[in-house]
């Protein structure tokens, strides 16, 4: 199913042009068991309703952003260089700040570490 996907440099885009990399969760912590690093890496709830996810634009601005989406219609509900949710935590490889969301790794774009574009 097609659905539009808005950058947040590039505004409305057919969802083709972008590459999903997975849901925003908390990383595990220096020094945590190979079962937690495991879950962490593999184990995925499959939400049968808003998730939060990483986005990369892989045919336009080739920048990293956050996606809130109804899973069930593929309504897009807001994109962001990061959203603004004290739960939202680092992507793919990416470290949190304060406030539990990642930084930015350059102009305003937030970029997961181990998500591979492809």
């Amino acid at each position: 199913m097609s659905f539009l996907l808005t950058c947040p440099l590039c505004g409305p885009r057919d969802v083709y042009e972008f590459r999903f990399a997975g849901e925003i969760q908390k990383r595990p912590a220096p020094g945590s068991s190979q079962e937690q690093w495991a879950e962490y890496l593999y184990a995925r709830t499959n939400i049968d309703g808003v998730e939060r996810a990483w986005w990369f634009h892989r045919a336009g601005c080739r920048r990293w952003f956050q996606g809130e989406r109804d899973t069930r219609d593929n309504r897009v509900i807001q994109t962001a260089w990061t959203l603004p949710a004290a739960t939202t935590t680092a992507g793919p490889g990416g470290a949190a700040s304060s406030t539990g969301v990642p930084a930015p790794a350059s102009a305003g774009a937030a970029e997961p570490g181990n998500a591979a574009d492809g």
